[in-house]
């Protein structure tokens, strides 16, 4: 099988998502179109370059409709022939675009391609797509649909996290990155976004909340505790799944949980000869890829079952892996993974993640993947693992390896 490798990780710098936001009144297509140009430009691609543009979005309806992933080719300075596939798995999406290119590369469909995705959840609305999972009573009833902040809450009732916990790993996240931003750790990757007459509207992160303090989060009020307890009573549909369970803990709010912001991300992957046939040295592989399904209730706990699972099918095991990046959709989320494995909170998201930075849902994934990377180069590790949770009940992971 042929190996499949990653030459460039970049992405935009994730915008408030709300009307006061910097990337407001920016599209999707023209945020996908300058991430496309900026890959072009950084690696001297011309002509049929790529086999595809694999693009990632969740909310895929309005101006994220239409395949936008061929929308952004023909938006952008990329050659036409190279064609575009919008894909969804929920917050998974950019890292599924990326693993399906590299699974491409590997199975010998083309030498080379980009991946990511992009969510511009200020312009789209989350949830606008009136999907049938939390809609339609037939599916929802079925699978005793709630929301994700419940699902979140079940989790912390289910493996006992306190919101003090929840609100701890919080505050460090905003730390983390505030620090890294100082430490200029994703210079190698941001792509600053520029408007028509090539003035910087944005050039890093403007969700986070540097100083935030345990105080300041434990004066927010529980997200999900009334839509849980009051009406339309999703509490109840919990503990009908879980008769084990007599209540439910609220514990997440607007500070432990991630942020609602607009961003793009992108991969550039290809074969030994497509780095060779472009002067591009390769940074890393793909050494495994996984995903799975899970509980569609509780929702939220793929990454442990998704990552035994990638661990088991690559014959590694937990110790192999020198850093993670775990989405940070919920604190619960996080803290369930590091109990699962009795990983270090030292090795995971080293440098913050969604609840500092925000989560644009359909980029999270590829933005995970090369956070992970520029982090094993500048401390010279080999191998890490990103994961992430998926609504509905799935999970995904992806393991590079530094080459």
């Amino acid at each position: 099988m042929t190996d499949a490798y990653i030459y460039d990780a970049a992405r935009t710098p994730r915008g408030k998502g709300r009307p006061d936001g910097s990337l407001h009144e920016v599209t999707s297509l023209a945020l996908s179109a300058r991430l496309l140009n900026a890959v072009k430009q950084r690696n001297g691609l011309e002509g049929h370059a790529v086999e595809d543009v694999i693009w990632g979005n969740v909310t895929q309806v309005k101006e994220q409709g239409g395949c936008l992933a061929r929308s952004a080719v023909l938006a952008s300075d990329l050659d036409e022939s190279i064609p575009g596939l919008a894909i969804n798995r929920f917050c998974a999406s950019g890292m599924e675009a990326v693993n399906l290119a590299a699974n491409q590369i590997r199975g010998g469909a083309g030498d080379g391609y980009i991946a990511g995705g992009v969510e511009m959840m200020g312009r789209v609305a989350m949830g606008s797509d009136g999907a049938a999972i939390a809609v339609d009573p037939s599916l929802a009833m079925k699978t005793y649909f709630v929301p994700q902040g419940i699902s979140a809450d079940i989790i912390a009732t289910e493996y006992g996290f306190t919101r003090e916990q929840a609100d701890a790993l919080a505050v460090e996240s905003q730390r983390r990155a505030a620090l890294a931003w100082q430490e200029g750790r994703f210079d190698k990757s941001i792509v600053p976004v520029l408007d028509q007459n090539g003035l910087t509207i944005l050039d890093h992160d403007e969700y986070m909340r540097p100083g935030t303090s345990t105080e300041d989060l434990g004066r927010l009020k529980a997200s999900f505790k009334d839509m849980g307890e009051v009406m339309p009573g999703f509490d109840k549909v919990a503990m009908l799944k879980y008769p084990h369970l007599d209540h439910i803990d609220h514990i997440h709010h607007a500070g432990n949980s991630s942020g609602i912001v607009d961003g793009a991300a992108a991969i550039l992957l290809g074969n030994k000869e497509f780095g060779e046939r472009h002067g591009l040295k390769p940074r890393a592989r793909i050494r495994a890829t996984a995903k799975i399904g899970t509980d569609p209730t509780i929702m939220l706990t793929g990454p442990v079952p998704v990552t035994e699972k990638i661990l088991h099918d690559s014959g590694m095991s937990i110790s192999d892996i020198d850093l993670f990046e775990v989405n940070e959709a919920f604190a619960a989320v996080v803290l369930r993974f590091m109990q699962a494995f009795d990983v270090s909170p030292d090795l995971v998201n080293v440098n913050g993640g969604a609840i500092a930075m925000g989560h644009p849902l359909g980029a999270t994934g590829a933005i995970i993947i090369g956070t992970l990377l520029d982090e094993l180069e500048r401390q010279d590790k080999q191998v890490g693992l990103a994961t992430l949770c998926i609504a509905s009940g799935m999970g995904a992971a992806t393991i590079i390896e530094r080459v």
